[in-house]
C-alpha cells in the first residue's frame, strides 16, 4: 500500500518515512504545500499524512483543495497546534484524523492502519484468495492451503499486489511504483530479488507453482 507524507521538518519526515517503509508501505514525501497537493491530486495513495505549517500552501488548504476536487484519500492531519478549536477546524476542514505533535510513531502507525480499515471495510474484502493462497489483511496472516506462510513487510506488500492482480502481468516497473515509491532507481535489481524470496516462500514446498516470470516482460501469479 502507498502512502503520502506532506511534512517539510526534515527530521519529522525522516522519522515517518523510516517507520512506513520499515512496516510494508511505500511511501512518497512532499516538503511543501503545492507539491503534495500535486501529488495527492494525480496519484494513488491509501493514506495522505499531511502537516499544517508547510511553505507554499498551508496544510489545510491543501486539504480543502482536495476534497473540492472530490479527491476522497483518507487523511491524517499532524499539527503541533493541540487545542480543541484547532482540531475541530482540521477536521471540519475535511481531515479524517488529526494527530498532535509530539506524537509516538506506535500511534501514528495505529492510526493509519485504522483509516486503511475503515475506508476499505465498506468497499473490499478484508481476506485475498487466490487458488490455495489466502491473505488477512487485517492480521497480515498469510497462508498457503493449511501451512502459514511468515513474510516480511516488504514481501507482504508485493504479495498483496500480485493478490490484487491475479493473471495479471506485472511489470517491474509496475511493481516499483507499488511497492516502493516514485523515487526508485530502474535499473536496480530490487523487484528480482524481492520476487526471488517470495517465491521461495510460496512455491519451493510446491509441485504446482503459482508465481510465475515472463522473461523481460514481467511477473504474473495464477492459481
Amino acid at each position: 500500500m502507498r502512502i503520502l507524507l506532506v511534512e517539510d521538518d526534515e527530521k519529522i519526515a525522516s522519522f515517518i518515512l523510516g517507520g512506513l517503509r520499515q512496516s510494508g508501505f511505500a511511501v512518497d514525501h512532499a516538503a511543501n504545500g503545492p507539491d503534495g497537493l500535486h501529488l495527492a491530486a494525480t496519484e494513488p495513495y491509501c493514506v495522505a499524512i499531511i502537516d499544517v505549517m508547510l511553505p507554499g500552501l498551508d496544510g489545510l488548504q491543501v486539504i480543502e483543495e482536495l476534497r473540492r476536487r472530490k479527491i476522497m484519500t483518507p487523511i491524517i492531519i499532524l499539527s503541533a497546534k493541540r487545542s480543541v478549536e484547532d482540531r475541530v477546524r482540521g477536521l471540519e476542514t475535511g481531515g479524517d484524523d488529526y494527530l498532535s505533535k509530539p506524537f509516538s510513531f506506535a500511534e501514528l502507525l495505529a492510526r493509519v492502519q485504522a483509516l486503511i480499515r475503515r475506508s476499505t471495510s465498506a468497499s473490499e474484502p478484508t481476506r485475498l484468495t487466490v487458488g490455495q493462497l489466502s491473505m488477512n489483511l487485517l492480521t497480515r496472516e498469510v497462508s498457503r492451503g493449511e501451512t502459514a506462510v511468515q513474510l516480511q513487510p516488504r514481501e507482504f506488500a508485493l504479495l498483496e499486489y500480485f493478490m490484487r492482480n491475479p493473471g495479471k502481468v506485472l511489470s517491474k516497473t509496475m511493481i516499483m511504483e507499488h511497492v516502493w515509491d516514485y523515487h526508485f532507481d530502474p535499473q536496480t535489481n530490487l523487484v528480482d530479488v524481492l520476487v526471488c524470496r517470495l517465491r521461495n516462500k510460496i512455491d519451493r514446498d510446491y509441485d504446482r507453482k503459482m508465481l510465475h516470470t515472463l522473461r523481460g516482460v514481467g511477473y504474473v501469479l495464477k492459481e
